[in-house]
């Protein structure tokens, strides 16, 4: 496939050639181009600067260096303009940035679109190895003995596992628990890694009764394990109702899946507060400005702070639809969880809802007060 460059670069390269301070195979090596390459370049340069200064009988060698000075000033206001850009585009995610990539672009090359958005080319070509065997067959375990008892840290489990006989040492244990996004309930220095740029937000739900739908949601997010992989699940929940308003599913924790979750839940109603846990899905700025458009009170969960909804509707998801349906892929997945989380809230009848479902408290209780209003 013949390579695209831009004017920018064949004149920073030409430019090169004809300062005669290195030689066309350095060059060649230097920009990765074949130096008959930027020999023309460099014919097409003079050629240019002769057209310029047209009606002249030679241009002289102080106007020349003049012109080369002025080139190059050109090529240092769009090298800062570079700069800028890859500065604002450094908070999308790597899958935002691939997707900005156009190969077919007739004027820029793919390395050329890379280097000006700031993304390596590996990681535009990369693809990710699969999943041993073994491993995810130590992550199914760590993850159904964290269900059944979520205050267990590392070496709890990593002594369940011993006692399972399974070979494995605790680095091993803790890496696999942060890969999978789990943490142990109990007080500790640092329950979450919020990102050090984002505003954290005080918690405000102490002493604070829920009364009503729609005055308490909160998101969180949980680990599903696949056959040969696994994905994360993000969920805004009613506290008063228990109604899942929203879910996504993704195979990584950026944070763009938390974002259409809310954008969806959203279209159903608007809070009063919304409570999450402080890690950097729910402090990025997208996230919060959401909220805060709709003039809603921002709460987050403090260091040691449980959030027994989310933890009991993690419970009810995985032992009565994830464990048992035993998912193959991403496809199986999303239609079981599809079918469960309609399940949830139209036909699971709930013990602290009077043995209503989530839909009925949620959608009775707001028609009620339509009516009386």
């Amino acid at each position: 496939m013949k390579k695209s460059f831009s004017p920018e670069f064949m004149a920073k390269a030409a430019l090169a050639a004809i300062k005669e301070e290195s030689t066309l195979a350095e060059l060649s090596g230097k920009y990765e181009v074949h130096r008959t390459q930027i020999g023309n370049w460099r014919k097409r340069a003079m050629a240019g600067l002769a057209d310029i200064f047209r009606g002249k009988r030679e241009l002289a060698k102080q106007d020349q260096a003049k012109l080369i000075e002025e080139l190059y000033r050109q090529i240092g206001r769009l090298k800062v303009e570079n700069d800028w850009l890859k500065k604002k585009l450094q908070p999308l995610s790597v899958k935002e940035k691939r997707g900005l990539i156009e190969p077919a672009h007739v004027d820029l090359s793919v390395r050329r679109q890379c280097e000006h958005i700031g993304l390596h080319r590996a990681n535009l070509y990369y693809a990710p190895a699969p999943v041993l065997q073994e491993k995810l067959r130590i992550m199914r375990r760590i993850d159904a003995i964290f269900t059944e008892l979520p205050f267990y840290g590392s070496r709890k489990i990593l002594e369940a596992l011993h006692r399972e006989g399974f070979r494995i040492c605790r680095e091993r244990v803790q890496k696999l628990m942060r890969e999978m996004g789990l943490r142990a309930i109990y007080p500790k220095g640092s329950l979450s890694k919020p990102h050090p740029e984002h505003k954290i937000y005080p918690y405000l739900l102490n002493n604070v009764a829920i009364i009503r739908p729609n005055q308490v949601w909160s998101a969180d997010i949980a680990y599903i394990r696949l056959r040969q992989g696994f994905l994360y699940l993000a969920a805004i929940m009613d506290w008063f109702s228990r109604y899942v308003l929203a879910w996504r599913l993704s195979n990584s924790l950026e944070a763009y899946f938390c974002l259409e979750a809310l954008e969806e839940a959203l279209t159903l109603g608007c809070p009063e507060i919304f409570n999450t846990d402080q890690g950097s899905q729910f402090t990025s700025n997208d996230f919060t400005a959401k909220l805060l458009d709709q003039r809603i009170q921002i709460s987050m969960d403090g260091r040691g702070r449980v959030n027994i909804f989310s933890e009991r509707l993690w419970r009810s998801v995985k032992y009565e639809e994830v464990y048992i349906k035993d998912y193959r892929v991403y496809a199986d997945a999303r239609r079981g969880l599809n079918n469960y989380f309609d399940l949830f809230n139209h036909r699971r009848y709930h013990q602290s809802l009077g043995y209503k479902t989530p839909n009925e408290v949620f959608c009775g209780i707001a028609v009620q007060a339509n009516l009386l209003n």
